[in-house]
């Protein structure tokens, strides 16, 4: 059994925020860390990226908070902040010094209660060109930065929530308009949609009289709508399909990614394991045969997405050589892939291992304890998940990761992606 004892506390106001509290008083700092569920999969037809727009709009002030107000003031505390959006949800987060809690709290609730009245034409148009920016440097213009935009687009069929990427279009950011803003607001920013979370030192009986203080008189909003685009999606790809990029990309690069089972399904742990198995450190399979041994490649990643809608999707790259043909990469790879079906148990246990090990890292730090705490009240409804999340990963077993090898990693589930440098071509 996991000895993991987190201690976890659990509210809910009467607006529907839910409240986490996890004390831990042997070092004075305090992480605040508030989930949305909102994320790119609620986004509409022609308005993708809008839940990372609204993610920059976040801090350009509020009522009694002016632009970059947010950032000014917890830094001068000698704290740390930022937000991102990711599928399934957005957060925002700060760790502070403990005696810095309250200002952390009136911020966010200063945000979430009074954001509108301070929104105006030139923030959002700033933010508009700051996102666009973004997108240039970091997707448009960097070697192989729309890997994920042109992945998600194999995997997942057009019309599925995750078959374009979080950062959206240009057209779509450029169409956004302050009446959007509003609406969006009004429809995922409402405490019933949310989930604040505190770790670290505090009082307890203090930190929830505080978050009353100033969370408590914010309205609660409508429900939130369903998904508007159908998560319906088929276990399998059900073929390999095959995507060839000639770019100005300095060497061949073959990502592979396949379908697998949700998040929210017991068979993820498999997935997890299974990827640690291919790419966790350089005793991995994938580093050790084909970085080490075959010499076919330079670097090798593996990740399993954490995603609820319909099925997530494991992805596997490796980084080729200068003048070397990609077929020789992807074989490889796929080589590698297909014998986890002859995975033995020392290698498995191994893997768990290096994934507890992760996690265990992880949770020392207060803002990621309160990250992955928001993450299972908002999902699972379940902030004691992370307390079994050890003996969850440590009841896969080898014969469990050779069946799944069988069922999720064959040619009939696969979307190879390939870059090929130009010059090469």
């Amino acid at each position: 059994m996991s000895r993991l004892t987190i201690p976890i506390e659990r509210h809910r106001l009467d607006n529907g925020l839910k409240v986490v509290l996890s004390q831990d008083r042997t070092v004075p700092v305090v992480a605040v860390n508030l989930w949305y569920g909102v994320g790119s999969r609620n986004e509409t037809e022609g308005k993708t990226g809008f839940a990372h727009l609204f993610e920059h709009m976040m801090f350009q002030g509020s009522q009694h908070v002016s632009k970059n107000g947010h950032f000014e003031m917890v830094e001068r505390a000698g704290g740390s902040l930022n937000g991102s959006t990711w599928f399934d949800r957005t957060n925002y987060y700060e760790t502070l010094p403990s005696h810095e809690l309250e200002l952390a709290l009136w911020l966010e609730s200063d945000r979430l209660g009074f954001m509108l009245p301070a929104m105006d034409q030139d923030k959002l148009d700033n933010q508009k060109d700051v996102v666009k920016n973004e997108k240039r440097q970091r997707y448009d213009n960097q070697p192989y930065g729309d890997w994920d935009e042109r992945l998600q687009a194999l995997v997942y069929p057009k019309g599925h929530p995750y078959h374009h990427p979080v950062i959206g279009s240009m057209e779509d950011i450029d169409a956004a308009t302050l009446e959007d803003v509003a609406s969006f607001f009004e429809t995922f920013y409402v405490p019933n949609n949310a989930v604040i979370t505190l770790a670290g030192d505090f009082d307890s009986g203090e930190a929830l009289g505080l978050i009353n203080q100033y969370f408590a008189d914010i309205p609660r909003g409508a429900d939130v709508p369903p998904l508007a685009k159908d998560p319906t999606v088929a276990p399998l790809i059900g073929e390999t399909v095959r995507q060839v990029v000639v770019s100005d990309v300095p060497l061949p690069r073959v990502i592979m990614a396949f379908r697998i089972p949700p998040f929210s399904s017991d068979d993820f742990a498999v997935a997890e394991v299974a990827q640690a198995l291919l790419g966790q450190g350089r005793a991995a399979r994938l580093y050790r045969r084909l970085v080490r041994e075959r010499r076919v490649a330079k670097s090798v990643v593996s990740y399993a997405f954490p995603l609820l809608s319909g099925a997530s999707m494991l992805l596997v790259w490796a980084t080729g050589y200068p003048g070397m043909e990609h077929q020789a990469l992807e074989a490889a790879i796929a080589e590698e892939v297909e014998d986890l079906r002859n995975a033995e148990t020392a290698e498995v246990e191994r893997a768990i291992a290096l994934t507890e090990t992760d996690l265990v890292r992880g949770l020392e730090r207060v803002s990621e304890r309160a990250d992955l705490l928001s993450a299972f009240e908002l999902h699972f409804d379940d902030p004691d998940r992370v307390n079994r999340e050890l003996d969850r990963l440590r009841a896969v077993s080898v014969d469990q990761i050779r069946a799944f090898a069988d069922s999720h990693l064959g040619p009939d589930n696969r979307a190879v992606l390939i870059y090929d440098p130009k010059e090469s071509s």
